[in-house]
């Protein structure tokens, strides 16, 4: 009976994509597998996706939108300059009425003083007008001016503020990476420390796409065709129990893969797809049962022979196809905070 593996969420990076451990092999899934377990795996597969494409959207719609912002701040400063030009010309030619009217107020008053029924004074009256028709036109102007630079001016200031917020953002979105790529690479290096004894015996520990990975060929955990983890094995998981416990904001893969000579078995392993599953969640249980770790951060799959490490056929390329990965991913629970408050 196949016993039914923990399962968490993996939640991929931004900056760095990782690719989608499942994609290939959910739908390559035949009615081999356990429907209940093709299920499961199929939503998590589901949810990879989703969170992966949200992280991508996500990021490039900040990045655009502080362009926009950009762009928009620029546009209006150039606006603004322009209302300001306006203005003090405006206000310039509004002095230089200003000035004719008092002129004419004054010449007025001269004629009134001599015969103030005479034609020059009323032409006067008439220009004097006129004068005070364009000086309350420009006074008008100058207001409607200074109503649209003060609007501009508090427009200028929102979208600042709006910028500055987006860019903090960023800057924290982009903290927290750089956190999580430190996080990787200080993972790495205390898992490559604690199993340095297991590196002859088919260990080997790198980093890439954002995660650590733990590659256990089958020569260090199982004989040929077996589910049973050998003694070594179980030391080696073991000692890398040890660093999972003592950073609990890794979620861990464990991934069985198989070479591609066809198993027929009559027991419980009936082929690889079979063999690839209950190996990893062999693998599961001893890390379970010899640690602290949360079982929530667990996940178990099979890949049977459908992410070959190499697709050669010689026998040396079928023994490192024979392998359990162990895939350890940092949470990303902080980073989608930062983007759902966008």
């Amino acid at each position: 009976m196949i016993h039914r593996p923990y399962l968490s969420t993996m939640k991929p990076s931004i900056r760095q994509s990782a690719p989608i451990l499942l994609s290939f092999f959910l739908l390559s899934l035949s009615s081999c597998i356990p429907t209940k377990m093709y299920d499961d795996l199929k939503i998590k597969k589901k949810n990879c996706d989703q969170e992966n494409d949200m992280l991508k959207a996500s990021n490039l719609s900040l990045e655009t939108r502080n362009k926009e912002l950009t762009a928009r701040v620029a546009d209006l400063d150039a606006e603004v300059n322009k209302l300001i030009q306006d203005s003090t010309a405006t206000g310039v030619q509004f002095r230089e009425l200003k000035e004719q009217h008092r002129s004419l107020m004054a010449s007025i008053d001269l004629y009134k003083k001599g015969n103030g029924n005479d034609e020059a004074t009323k032409q006067l009256i008439r220009d004097l007008q006129k004068t005070q028709e364009n000086l309350q036109k420009r006074e008008d102007e100058v207001k409607e001016k200074e109503r649209l630079l003060t609007v501009r001016r508090d427009s200028i200031m929102a979208l600042g503020g709006q910028l500055k917020s987006r860019d903090a953002r960023l800057a924290e979105l982009e903290r927290m990476l750089n956190a999580k790529d430190s996080v990787v690479k200080a993972l790495k290096n205390s898992v490559s420390k604690a199993l340095i004894g297991f590196a002859d015996q088919g260990l080997t520990v790198e980093q890439k796409n954002g995660k650590v990975y733990v590659l256990l060929e089958e020569r260090l955990l199982f004989s040929t065709g077996s589910i049973v983890v050998d003694p070594k094995g179980v030391n080696a998981l073991k000692e890398l129990s040890k660093v999972l416990e003592k950073n609990p904001d890794i979620n861990i893969q464990i991934e069985g893969h198989t070479d591609n000579v066809p198993m027929k078995g009559a027991g419980e392993i009936k082929d690889n797809w079979d063999l690839s599953v209950m190996r990893a969640t062999s693998v599961v249980k001893i890390i379970t049962s010899n640690s602290k770790v949360n079982p929530t951060r667990l996940t178990a799959a099979g890949r049977s022979e459908y992410a070959p490490i190499d697709k050669g056929t010689s026998a040396e390329a079928k023994r490192k196809n024979r392998r359990i990965e162990v895939i350890l991913t940092p949470k990303l629970d902080e980073i989608f905070k930062v983007l759902d408050s966008n």
